[in-house]
């Protein structure tokens, strides 16, 4: 019989209190919610003013400060313009004069019955038949708590964002008062500036394969003659933000809604077609090339970092899945004991980019920062 591999005693300890250590940190993550995520999205609007606000400066005449203003007064603007769209567009499409809350009902009942028919079914169920023990209430309910609680995140996401920004200033000498040794010092930059990169990177691709497929979406909708096409172009374009389950919602919402709008299948069976072909051509064409190495990450970890996030902070944690899942795969790779976890996390085995190694350097995984050197303390 074979004999079983030794594990030292110091090895189990570690993974025992790492596993705690992740448990503990998942609890107080969940019950810091209310807190952490207009914190947590504060940050992530800082991280797109500051790339904005380097773009604007590198391709204008304004200076930094004239270009910083200008990508505060953008992201500003865009964040209240969402949440309006979103808000009022949410309202106007299922209030009484658009007409889907009259219709919904007879026609799921008439799509019901052509099926039925198509598979030679003699009685078969109504729309309330299917969903007489479903409180759909509650369901209403529930959907009205998140619009408020959106509306009224907003406001703590701005005061955090500004608090962020007044905070710059000082952040230099945070860093050389935590890491006092310059190469710790460098390590350190280098870490953050992964992690920018790849938010950087990923907001980019998102936002250009977003537009790409809205610019279909949006010309197929206003085709077949879609009410509040605008509002569905929009809603394509946020959940595009959200790995998986925004494709799910861009492909399938629009195509169900035109089975109530119209009295024929064709409109939902041209957007249904139409939307799943461009999906398909980006997701696995275009964003692929796109992407680059910028979000080097398992799919697996993609699909993983969107269960957990979205349980403990819900639709805000799946927006923020992947920018968060590169931001821990960054860290753990810096770390000895946690480097395995980030090899394991990354898509190709390499959790570093390569632009580390085009230069001829590899920041080495480490276990503890070196001591304070008083001849090392500045630049």
């Amino acid at each position: 019989m074979k004999t079983a591999m030794a594990v030292p005693t110091s090895t189990v300890s570690r993974n025992a209190l790492v596993l705690l250590a992740a448990v503990a940190g998942g609890a107080a993550l969940y019950w810091l919610r209310d807190i952490l995520t207009p914190l947590a999205m504060a940050i992530f609007l800082l991280i797109m003013i500051d790339g904005i606000k380097r773009f604007v400066a590198d391709n204008t005449v304004l200076s930094d400060r004239m270009a910083g203003v200008a990508a505060l007064v953008l992201v500003v603007l865009g964040f209240f313009a969402s949440i309006a769209i979103i808000v009022n567009g949410a309202t106007g499409f299922f209030g009484e004069a658009s007409g889907v809350s009259t219709r919904i009902g007879p026609r799921i009942d008439q799509v019901i019955h052509d099926l039925a028919a198509l598979f030679g079914v003699d009685s078969p169920p109504t729309a309330m038949d299917l969903i007489g023990d479903i409180d759909l209430r509650s369901y209403v309910a529930d959907v009205a708590l998140q619009v408020q609680n959106v509306a009224s995140g907003a406001f703590f996401v701005l005061v955090y964002l500004g608090f962020l920004i007044a905070a710059q200033a000082g952040f230099q000498r945070k860093i050389v008062g935590m890491f006092p040794v310059r190469e710790t010092r460098q390590e350190a930059r280098a870490v953050f500036q992964r992690i920018r990169s790849g938010v950087e990177g990923y907001l980019w691709v998102q936002a250009v394969t977003g537009i790409m497929i809205c610019a279909v979406a949006w010309v197929l909708m206003r085709a077949v003659g879609l009410q509040n096409a605008e509002f569905w172009t929009f809603v394509i374009f946020v959940v595009g933000f959200i790995p998986i389950l925004g494709g799910a919602v861009a492909g399938l919402a629009p195509p169900l809604f035109a089975l109530v709008q119209f009295p024929t299948y064709w409109p939902a069976l041209i957007l249904l077609i139409g939307l799943q072909a461009v999906l398909f051509i980006v997701g696995n064409w275009i964003q692929p090339r796109m992407q680059g190495d910028n979000q080097n990450i398992d799919p697996v970890v993609v699909l993983l970092s969107l269960a957990l996030w979205g349980k403990l902070w819900g639709v805000i944690g799946m927006f923020l899945s992947t920018p968060l899942a590169v931001l821990a795969m960054a860290i753990l790779a810096e770390f000895k004991g946690s480097r395995w976890i980030a090899i394991l996390m990354s898509g190709d085995g390499e959790p570093y980019p390569d632009d580390d190694e085009s230069s001829g350097r590899r920041p080495s995984p480490r276990v503890n920062a070196p001591h304070s050197d008083a001849s090392k303390s500045s630049d």
